[in-house]
């Protein structure tokens, strides 16, 4: 087989055959061309949506859920529906001991806060955090650090603050990292420009102070405003959201049936749906694609049948000469993988110019809704070799078309 492919003989009847019938053999490739076009540009944008998803979940723990106290709905062992829920370190630490599957427990505070700087002012939301935050929620600095545990430990008044707080507080060009800002009256040294995500989960930050800080200034003693929750990757953190809060309604008095005392966000959940949406997407993909595909070999192989009912004399004079039926189907099966695969190539080189030109046009800039689409080389092989199997399919049915002629029937057709 190999050595039939090389005769130069094999590609010349590949090439008459092509140009006796130009226009209706493009017009058949055609079909080829725009279901591998399809599958391409398809699965490409659908990488590029993945890829812009990530790039905003890349620096958050996605097996995570936030919790924090509202108010009760039901009356419970003498309180009265309606208490305000506030949770504390305590409840924080015995989730974190109690709860199976709990990787880290985070607790944070947050309040308003107007800071002044010379005669420069804004209002921001500040909140007390630990260093774990940048683990869990990277934080992208452009300059200084983050908070450490030196300054938890030594309740240091330093500050982490956003580009658009620095901004507001300092003048073009000036270095902020070393001085001073006043925060509701106190001194803080900023330690970090941050700049600030597009994907900003749990309450919106542009200041962060150190957890113990916080609480020392604020008087809030064993209280947090709410804790975030990370799963390990092994389990559900649907189910450690319910433990969660299962607990916490025992630790706080709490009638277990109460939906309302405390709120959450189950980040890893949300996650899940869009992972899932991005699965469908590329599997629909891949099924309008092939089945795209599918129906412009079948044209072929109508195309190829109409060749093939043209040159019922010349196979019958070839019978006649001693070709073998392996010999003429053969033959035939080439010029369906031929046509094929020229169309299928085509179809590639234009799918790989759109993404290009989707690349340019949405995939630039820190909010690019499509990030870098494209597809891997395994997934171009992958597609030639549908085309290849598809070509040689549909060309046995011409194939076995023309060997099923009698020779002496073939050389009486006129």
């Amino acid at each position: 087989m190999f050595k039939f492919l090389l005769e130069r003989d094999t590609w010349q009847e590949v090439f008459d055959s092509f140009s006796k019938n130009k226009l209706r053999s493009i017009l058949t490739m055609v079909g080829v061309w725009w279901g591998i076009l399809l599958l391409i540009g398809l699965l490409g944008s659908a990488r590029g949506l993945e890829n812009s998803f990530n790039r905003l979940f890349g620096s958050f723990a996605t097996n995570s859920v936030f919790v924090w106290g509202q108010n009760t709905s039901k009356p419970f062992k003498g309180f009265q529906e309606g208490k305000q829920v506030r949770l504390t370190l305590s409840d924080a630490k015995k989730v974190e001991e109690n709860v199976e599957g709990i990787e880290f427990v985070l607790p944070r505070s947050q309040q308003s806060a107007n800071v002044t700087r010379n005669f420069l002012s804004g209002s921001f939301q500040m909140a007390g955090d630990y260093p774990l935050l940048d683990q869990l929620q990277k934080k992208k600095l452009i300059h200084g650090r983050f908070i450490n545990q030196n300054d938890i430990d030594d309740n240091k008044k330093t500050a982490v603050i956003s580009e658009d707080a620095y901004k507001q507080l300092f003048d073009k060009g000036e270095g902020a990292i070393g001085n001073y800002i006043d925060i509701n009256g106190i001194n803080f040294m900023v330690i970090g420009i941050f700049e600030v995500s597009n994907m900003n989960m749990g309450p919106s930050t542009d200041i962060h102070i150190p957890f113990t800080t916080f609480q020392q200034i604020y008087n809030q003693g064993d209280r947090i405003g709410w804790m975030m929750i990370t799963g390990k990757p092994e389990y559900d953190i649907k189910q450690i959201e319910e433990d969660t809060k299962l607990l916490l309604k025992n630790l706080n008095n709490i009638h277990p049936e109460d939906t309302r005392a405390f709120g959450s966000f189950n980040l890893g959940k949300e996650f899940a749906k869009v992972t899932g949406f991005l699965t469908g997407m590329q599997f629909l993909t891949w099924f309008v694609g092939i089945a795209t595909l599918i129906a412009g070999v079948f044209a072929i192989g109508n195309i190829l049948l109409i060749t093939v009912r043209e040159r019922t004399k010349e196979i019958g004079v070839r019978r006649a000469l001693g070709a073998t039926p392996f010999e003429i189907k053969r033959q035939i099966v080439v010029e369906a993988v031929f046509l094929t695969l020229v169309a299928g190539i085509f179809g590639i080189i234009s799918g790989g110019w759109i993404l290009i030109g989707l690349d340019a046009a949405f995939g630039q800039g820190s909010d690019a809704a499509i990030v870098n689409a494209s597809v891997s080389i395994a997934v171009v092989f992958i597609a030639l070799i549908i085309l290849v199997v598809l070509g040689t399919l549909i060309g046995l049915i011409p194939a076995f078309k023309a060997t099923s002629i009698k020779p002496i029937e073939a050389l009486r057709e006129e």
